[in-house]
């Protein structure tokens, strides 16, 4: 899988994941940032961090860490599986 594939299926999942309501092609400034952190990061309490501090910069309104990490996993499963798929 080739990271256009896993930037893709991110996408999707960060389209699909509307922490404050706002409908669907509300947050995509916020999703090409996520994407480009999920490239660098591997953790998945790093990226969760990242994902509600680039959140919160966009509304201003506070995000549980909890449903940070939840998306955080779904983002790192699907950028492992390409690591495995590609090795």
């Amino acid at each position: 899988m080739q990271i256009a594939e896993i930037n893709k299926k991110a996408a999707s999942l960060l389209e699909d994941w509307d922490p404050f309501l706002a409908g669907k092609g509300a947050y995509k400034r916020e999703i090409e940032t996520v994407l480009e952190d999920l490239q660098e990061l591997d953790h998945p309490s790093d990226l969760a961090k990242r994902i509600r501090e680039v959140y919160i910069q966009c509304c201003g309104l506070w995000i549980p860490i909890e449903d940070c990490m939840e998306i955080s996993y779904k983002l790192l499963a699907v950028k492992f599986e390409a690591k495995c798929i590609i090795s």
